[in-house]
């Protein structure tokens, strides 16, 4: 469809997993697509695979990094037309009870996941605003609503990436900008995840109207649209991709 021709869509933790399959999304309907991720390497291995795509080495959690980031795509593209927030700490955590986390890893995941969403945010408002358009969809998660156990720093963290997708669209939707966000739940990339054991799967799955996993291309289409013009009059949402979780 090309819906992305002639723009620019940084994504952020696109060096792997989702974030990758985003950038190739976005590539595959004509966009410059930016790879942002914290390993420089991985970053510029994933921009080669695309024509035309730009490797940014960025740590979310620092707001000079983030600005960094955002100063090298203008500088090359002119323009930020969409900002896909992706990156965040998961796969490598380990469950533990509340009690058992201590505040330098509470800080990290909050520092990376929360804050990082802030910065990133910050960094690329300045420029929409001077476009009078913007498009920026941010990733939380179903634990948000669910509650599971033993990740409540990540809980915490993804929670407040909802309440500030409400407050940016409230804040930045006269300037044109629209903040919405997608709370996926089950997906499946080729990060390894040692949390869940395959009768954790089962029971996970058996709590869905959707008896499935979920994958990468599940999150695409969604992604797409609250970036495109197809969702103009759509801001301060949180659209659920849990395969109907809270219906069963």
């Amino acid at each position: 469809m090309n819906r992305f021709a002639n723009k620019t869509v940084i994504v952020t933790g696109a060096g792997q997993g989702i974030g990758r399959a985003y950038a190739h999304a976005f590539a595959g309907e004509g966009a410059r697509v930016v790879v942002a991720d914290l390993d420089r390497t991985r970053a510029e291995a994933v921009a080669d695979e695309i024509a035309g795509a730009m490797g940014v080495e960025v740590d979310v959690a620092s707001r000079a990094s983030a600005g960094a980031m955002v100063e090298a795509v203008l500088a090359e593209t002119g323009a930020i037309d969409v900002l896909v927030n992706n990156a965040a700490i998961f796969s490598t955590l380990k469950m533990k009870p509340f009690e058992e986390i201590d505040a330098a890893e509470f800080d990290r995941v909050m520092a990376v996941n929360a804050r990082g969403v802030f910065n990133c945010c910050q960094a690329v408002v300045p420029a929409m605003k001077r476009q009078g358009a913007g498009k920026i969809v941010n990733i939380s998660s179903s634990v948000v609503l669910t509650g599971r156990p033993f990740y409540a720093h990540y809980v915490a963290s993804k929670g407040a990436v909802v309440a500030l997708t409400r407050a940016l669209a409230s804040e930045l939707g006269a300037a044109g900008i629209n903040v919405n966000a997608i709370s996926p739940h089950g997906i499946v990339t080729e990060v390894s995840r040692e949390t869940i054991r395959e009768d954790q799967w089962d029971a996970i799955i058996a709590e869905q109207a959707l008896k499935r996993k979920g994958s990468v291309d599940d999150m695409i289409g969604t992604t797409l649209f609250l970036a495109s013009s197809d969702s103009d009059y759509m801001t301060g949402q949180t659209l659920n991709l849990d395969a109907g979780l809270r219906f069963v």
